[in-house]
């Protein structure tokens, strides 16, 4: 059967409505197209589907950009709109281009998921590069930079992991559903599909994981850097106390105080203070305190 594929780059493109005409496409679908941010999910409609999946970027900055892909499936045609034709679902719809026309409307389908899908996994390699990179930044030098990327990677995780698990029922729904507009022939590769999808949600699920382990590395660094401050402050007061004590003592207007008046009083305070701060020093050293 011959299969026309009609391939939209702008979703507010005339050419939609004359197409949502011709095939009867659901106003409320032809809204989807044209609202983005939509979910991955699959309707059924009286002669077609109307599946939307979630193309997935990563911005200069680990943040994720998505994007959506709608596709109509009828018996013998095919219609995708694209949001701004780029990016990896432009990518995957070029290809589909040299191989389409043997094909039938479910197969190109199919092989659109497919493309979609397989473009996760770069994005989970980077994501898995990234975890790496921050776990060794915190282990040798934890900063408030490093806690923004982590927190930045998590919610860029969650994100991925809500689009990951909204495509996976897409796919265990058409390997489930009765329509005759997918053939036996794909529940197969249909399974497929959802075994890639649930390995990548283990993945995901995995490397968060991984984060909250840097996150809490980073907390431990950060409390045992300030436990060493907190442990140098110390000892430098505790050497330090024999000079206060001294000071404060012969500071006071008293009489008594021994070698207030000798001629070399100073040098001998002095030396004093300096004898009970090398003691100080070497009770710390005996404990293994310093």
């Amino acid at each position: 059967m011959s299969v026309e594929w009609h391939d939209i780059s702008d979703p507010s493109d005339p050419e939609l409505d004359r197409l949502a005409e011709r095939y009867q496409l659901h106003p409320l679908h032809i809204e989807d197209c044209r609202h983005r941010d939509q979910i991955a999910k699959i309707e059924e409609n009286s002669g077609y589907l109307f599946v939307v999946l979630k193309p997935v970027e990563t911005g200069e900055d680990q943040t994720l950009e998505t994007s959506d892909l709608n596709i109509f499936v009828g018996r013998d045609f095919l219609i995708t709109v694209q949001e701004g034709g780029k990016g990896s679902a432009a990518r995957v719809v070029e290809h589909m281009r040299t191989a389409w026309r043997d094909l039938r409307a479910d197969q190109a389908c199919y092989r659109i998921m497919d493309g979609i899908v397989d473009s996760y996994l770069p994005i989970l390699d980077r994501f898995s590069e990234v975890i790496d990179e921050l776990g060794n930044e915190v282990l040798e030098k934890p900063a408030p930079s490093a806690l923004a990327r982590i927190f930045d990677t998590r919610r860029s995780l969650i994100q991925l992991r809500r689009v990951l698990g909204n495509t996976r029922d897409v796919a265990g729904h058409l390997q489930r559903t009765g329509s005759d507009l997918i053939g036996r022939d794909l529940w197969p590769f249909l399974r497929d599909l959802y075994d890639h999808l649930a390995r990548n949600l283990d993945m995901v699920e995995i490397q968060r994981d991984l984060l909250n382990g840097a996150l809490d590395i980073y907390l431990t660094s950060l409390a045992n850097r300030t436990n060493q401050v907190m442990k140098v402050l110390t000892v430098l007061g505790t050497i330090a106390l024999p000079a206060l004590i001294v000071s404060g003592l012969y500071g006071m207007n008293v009489e008594g105080l021994p070698f207030k008046n000798h001629p070399h009083a100073f040098t001998i305070v002095t030396g004093g203070v300096a004898a009970l701060s090398a003691v100080f020093l070497a009770v710390l050293k005996l404990f293994h305190w310093l």
